[in-house]
């Protein structure tokens, strides 16, 4: 005899005969109730609505008609006892369909919950996280809890405020735990993580939510190889223990090599299509609109001779409203057993074989060229080719390509003309750069690193500055004066005079691993229990919303 406690996912009524299907956290199970045996129990099951909570009690017992698509297909429970413990009303859309629009399912997250691919994301998320925090439990690494209320310290994005009951004094929500876990180091734990929470005030889409949790670490007395070489370690740990799959060693690529075979610092290695500049090549053919083009760069698509006109020419189509900068998008193809041809007239035979020859083309590819200034002709490229693999249906060559892009830019500049850091304020300048942040800081290179997987960063880390003096030399290069940085980093640069190591880390966003093992979605708000709209909003609770008194609590 067992007793189950569930919702009411299915109620099927057929002569004599009624079933329903009970449905909890673990899974479904069949009830079948007997009006010839059970007549009182069947007038209570026909009076039940879909995911009502009931109890049932009663015996297990062999099913005459098995269903092998469930895993207690076998076996079905003949009640003695049903209660309804409590009784659902009308739903506001169907749970076992998922056809309603997401603002329907998001402002009834708690009905969403309920079905079994988001009970399945959860469960993921949390298999992710114990595995997490067994490798770095294993290697060393101390939880520690960082607090949520904090300085304003901007790191890029806008800080979420909370009033205090101080007049016109605010806490910030961290926008990330970067400069506790710094302190934490001169404190003298040389091994910190924690699973932890960011709050920050940005423009959103798909990946991105205004709250999330990232895999944050620190090690004191590292080397940015020493903590890349133990991340890919916890991520092949956490691949092979969650889904059983084996990643190879993670390759690594500088930054300026990832822009220019691939015209992002994100690259998608999945498809082995970079980038080869064939400038010389393009310049030797005696046609002005390759002399004239200033960069010409070429792409092979592995068997994409086999692509029609009319989808190359929509292409190309594509290359002229999305970058009218752009001379031209030239193709050759090369079929099995024929001569390569260009869509443009003039090009010797011999010339189109040295491009051929230059991008690694075989016979039956397809070799896509565009020419104009540098910048344009590698945005124009990258472009055409997420749209070859897309209108093309070029599968994947493997499934997972994760890679190290190593040696970013310490700084940026921004439309007004001042510099910005790429990753963050705090991140180490390259040693031998440190002389020119003075006179050339444009050209310093920062001991920054990203992990990449699939085109999506997952993952970022940095040696960070251990040196007040250096510490403050950045801040002034990004715009503060000593006023403003002794105001807001005051107490970094002190700490940093009492004897702080040399200190590295990194930070995953949970999600998006989550996402990436998950292989079903690539929204990060299907692996977070209550996530926020594309606005930033909870429309389930009604959040933000306004209070009577600034300051009111509840």
């Amino acid at each position: 005899f067992v007793t189950l406690c569930g919702w009411v996912q299915a109620i099927r009524d057929k002569g004599g005969l009624v079933w329903i299907d009970v449905r909890d956290r673990y899974g479904v199970t069949q009830v079948q109730v007997s009006r010839g045996t059970m007549p009182l129990l069947v007038d209570r099951v026909r009076r039940l609505t879909l995911e009502s909570v009931v109890q049932v009690k009663g015996k297990v017992v062999e099913r005459t008609a098995k269903n092998s698509a469930m895993p207690t297909g076998d076996v079905e429970v003949v009640p003695t006892e049903i209660v309804v413990l409590s009784k659902a009303g009308l739903l506001p859309f169907d749970l076992q369909k998922r056809t309603e629009r997401e603002g329907l399912r998001m402002a009834h997250r708690y009905l969403d919950l309920r079905r079994g691919l988001l009970q399945e994301n959860l469960l993921l998320r949390h298999r992710v996280a114990e595995a997490i925090r067994g490798f770095l439990n294993g290697h060393g690494f101390l939880e520690v809890e960082t607090p949520l209320l904090v300085k304003s310290t901007p790191e890029g994005a806008s800080d979420f405020v909370v009033p205090t009951r101080y007049e016109k004094a605010y806490y910030a929500l961290p926008q990330s735990p970067q400069l506790l876990k710094q302190l934490l180091m001169v404190g003298g734990v040389d091994r910190y993580y924690q699973l932890a929470k960011c709050l920050r005030d940005e423009d959103l889409r798909e990946n991105r939510q205004p709250e999330f949790t990232q895999v944050d670490l620190e090690a004191s007395f590292v080397t940015g190889q020493d903590v890349m070489d133990l991340c890919e370690k916890m991520v092949q740990y956490v691949w092979r223990r969650v889904i059983g799959v084996d990643l190879p060693r993670f390759p690594r690529i500088t930054y300026e090599e990832a822009m220019e075979r691939y015209g992002t610092d994100k690259p998608d290695l999945r498809w082995d299509m970079p980038f080869v500049n064939i400038t010389k090549e393009a310049n030797a053919t005696g046609v002005a609109m390759f002399e004239a083009a200033g960069t010409v760069l070429a792409m092979c698509v592995r068997g994409g001779a086999r692509y029609s006109r009319k989808m190359l020419e929509g292409v190309q189509c594509l290359v002229k409203e999305h970058h009218p900068s752009i001379p031209y998008l030239v193709y050759v193809k090369w079929p099995q057993g024929g001569r390569a041809r260009a869509s443009v007239h003039g090009l010797e035979e011999g010339r189109v074989a040295q491009w051929l020859e230059r991008a690694g083309a075989m016979a039956g590819d397809l070799l896509l060229v565009v020419g104009g200034a540098k910048l344009s002709a590698v945005a124009a490229l990258r472009e055409v080719r997420g749209e070859v693999i897309k209108v093309g249906s070029i599968p994947p060559q493997k499934s997972y390509a994760p890679l190290w892009v190593t040696d970013f830019p310490l700084f940026e500049k921004g439309g007004d003309g001042q510099f910005r850091a790429v990753h963050h304020p705090f991140t180490a300048p390259r040693a031998s750069d440190v002389a020119l942040l003075d006179g050339s800081p444009g050209s310093v290179f920062s001991q920054a690193y990203d992990l990449v997987i699939n085109g999506e960063e997952v993952g970022s880390g940095s040696i960070r500055i251990h040196d007040a003096a250096l510490q403050r030399k950045v801040l002034r290069q990004l715009g503060l004066d000593d006023a403003r940085i002794k105001e807001r980093f005051g107490f970094l640069l002190r700490a940093f005079s009492y004897g702080a190591p040399p200190h590295g880390g990194m930070a995953l966003g949970l999600a998006r691993l989550c996402c990436l093992l998950g292989g079903r979605s690539s929204a990060i708000r299907d692996y977070i229990a209550f996530p926020k709209n594309n606005q930033g909003r909870d429309t389930m609770m009604g959040a933000p919303s306004r209070l009577e008194k600034v300051g009111e609590g509840a």
